[in-house]
């Protein structure tokens, strides 16, 4: 049988495959979006809409800003833990495991203390780029970086600024109810001007799903990469850049929530391959509808608790079958 034939039909089957995925997400997350804005503590029918006195005002004001915010904070932590995954070349990254997530916490609680707010999605994205560039500079030896030390290196940085969190909260008075829960991860005070703000969160995803060809090189290795012309450090910047951009408004918009960007992107290279081209929008979906039906149940059928509690506890032992099957491998 000829080889070139069946290598053909084969990246054939693969791109049909992966275009199938990718539709099929898109009318999960549709789907998902519509029973979302009517499931909550008190039910809306879309007939309903005109009918009701606040259903209208239920709607239009509570329910659709926070679900578009949901969808679109799950879509920045997917693409942001999919680029950092491909950049680090391990499934283990992730913006909540490396820190990314605890500065952009700790810069949006510093707006929170000090100016009321005011400023929240700028200080998270400067949190958010010191703490990653910070983790990157420690873990680096010799040009590469050892995943051991990348996770080892996110979990002390992680704990100092957690250190800082607390002093923060410790000395924040009025505003230490809003801190806790805010830290916890949720959508409660979601609004349209948040939705305002998470807009920025496709053109993030669009600036690294457009680096995806190299990223697909890096995978490779740094040093084939550097033989296929990419400019290895720059591209590092660049993606370590626009995932704590990601992180950061995602943060500043629904506080620290885990482990959206270490499942998602792990699930969908099982079912699309390693391909970024496809990887990256298929993730931001599920990212998106995972996301979603966290935060739809959580305010359905558990009195509203913070979706991070959720997405922990899932979470957390998805990281852990990770480590023991890399320890194993």
């Amino acid at each position: 049988m000829d080889f070139n034939k069946v290598k053909l039909i084969l990246l054939y089957t693969m791109r049909r495959t992966a275009s199938i995925t990718i539709l099929a997400l898109t009318g999960i997350l549709l789907a998902s979006m519509a029973c979302a804005v009517t499931l909550g503590p008190a039910s809306i029918s879309l007939g309903s809409l005109f009918a009701l006195p606040n259903a209208w005002k239920i709607f239009w004001d509570v329910r659709l800003p926070r679900v578009i915010a949901a969808v679109l904070v799950g879509c920045a932590l997917a693409v942001a833990g999919t680029a950092m995954q491909g950049l680090f070349r391990n499934s283990m990254a992730d913006p909540y495991i490396i820190g990314t997530s605890s500065g952009g916490a700790l810069g949006a609680t510093l707006s929170i203390v000090l100016f009321a707010g005011t400023g929240r999605p700028v200080f998270a994205f400067i949190g958010a780029t010191v703490a990653t560039f910070t983790v990157y500079t420690i873990a680096r030896q010799g040009g590469k970086v050892p995943v051991e030390t990348l996770l080892l290196s996110g979990v002390a940085l992680s704990m100092l600024l957690s250190a800082f969190l607390s002093f923060l909260m410790y000395t924040a008075g009025k505003s230490l109810h809003q801190i806790m829960f805010w830290l916890m991860g949720g959508f409660w005070n979601v609004s349209w001007d948040d939705v305002r703000i998470a807009i920025l969160i496709p053109i993030g995803c669009l600036v690294i799903y457009l680096y995806a060809r190299d990223i697909n090189i890096i995978s490779l290795g740094e040093e084939d990469a550097i033989h296929l012309g990419v400019n290895v450090e720059r591209l590092k910047q660049l993606l370590l850049f626009a995932s704590a951009f990601l992180t950061g408004i995602a943060v500043s918009i629904a506080g620290a929530i885990g482990f959206i960007g270490l499942i998602t992107p792990h699930v969908m290279r099982l079912i699309v391959g390693p391909d970024h081209r496809i990887l990256l929008p298929a993730a931001a979906l599920a990212g998106g509808i995972l996301l979603l039906w966290s935060d739809t149940l959580t305010r359905t059928f558990a009195g509203d608790m913070p979706v991070g509690i959720i997405t922990a506890c899932f979470g957390a032992p998805f990281f852990i079958y990770l480590l023991r099957s890399r320890m194993k491998a």
